[in-house]
């Protein structure tokens, strides 16, 4: 199933297939949000929250500065039986060599250059571009495996069609109107690779998104989603390529406590802000 599998339900909801966004609020003071009780708070206990936060402080900077001029190879997980790099952590290594239609290409034949493809990937097939024509097929040419590419562009062409277009209020083009701005950004937020081998890899990418109008008059203002994207890739033409993608809800944080913003702010802020490549 490829993400235009499920692309019609996007409209209103924002993400892949459309992230249903239901604002959650903070209980009062009668529990946790995640159903923990919420204990009462005392002077003392303060003072002994703040004492061990103080020790904790004091031991990590001792590890740490016990750790300088140390060898590199410690850190791999051999030696001394010492752990190796949290998996989540980034790796630092160059994610790609080169850029085609904006996209960053060229990653290494290896789970690591999987993933930073998958992520990337999952931005291109996430963005703005998407809802016109010719970039969404220059997008799609770009990223698909030669045995999937006609089957992905059927696909994303039928789910951006003229009537889509027009439900969340653009023109045939994917243009918005005027005075307002059209938002559908995706941002990962981190890899993991669900199966690989030496020329094949699945990998699924935690995203956060925007999507909406901003502008005065607009009945879908900029809201955000969070979702997962599978991503299927293939080794051809000595980079990663995209064979399916699918998509599913969550996992979702519940929302924090931070004031909504104008959509002369929104607006501003998706203009001025770039984006990134993303390494694994």
């Amino acid at each position: 199933m490829s993400l235009g599998d499920e692309h019609g339900a996007r409209g209103e909801d924002g993400g892949y297939g459309g992230t249903g966004q239901t604002r959650t609020r903070l209980p009062d003071s009668a529990g946790d949000v995640y159903g923990g009780p919420r204990r009462g708070t005392r002077s003392s206990s303060r003072s002994l929250v703040t004492v061990v936060g103080v020790v904790v402080l004091l031991i990590a900077a001792i590890a740490f500065a016990n750790r300088g001029g140390g060898d590199s190879g410690s850190e791999d997980g051999g030696g001394g039986g010492k752990a190796g790099a949290a998996p989540t952590s980034a790796t630092g290594e160059r994610p790609v060599k080169s850029k085609a239609a904006g996209i960053p290409t060229g990653y290494a034949q290896d789970d690591q250059g999987a993933q930073s493809a998958a992520a990337n990937y999952t931005v291109a097939l996430g963005s703005d571009g998407m809802f016109n024509t010719a970039k969404r097929h220059e997008i799609v040419q770009t990223i698909a495996d030669p045995s999937a590419l006609d089957q992905l562009q059927s696909g994303f062409d039928a789910d951006y069609s003229a009537a889509f277009l027009k439900k969340i209020g653009l023109d045939d083009d994917g243009g918005a109107p005027a005075g307002s701005t059209f938002v559908n950004r995706t941002l990962p937020v981190g890899t993991k690779v669900t199966s690989s081998s030496a020329d094949a890899a699945t990998v699924e990418v935690w995203c956060n998104s925007l999507f909406g109008l901003t502008g005065e008059s607009s009945t879908k203002p900029v809201t955000s989603g969070w979702f997962t994207v599978t991503v299927k890739l293939n080794w051809a033409n000595d980079d990663w390529k995209v064979l399916e993608t699918s998509q599913k809800t969550g996992p979702t944080p519940v929302n924090g406590d931070n004031p909504v913003s104008g959509s002369d702010e929104i607006g501003k802020a998706v203009e001025e802000f770039g984006g990134f490549t993303y390494a694994r």
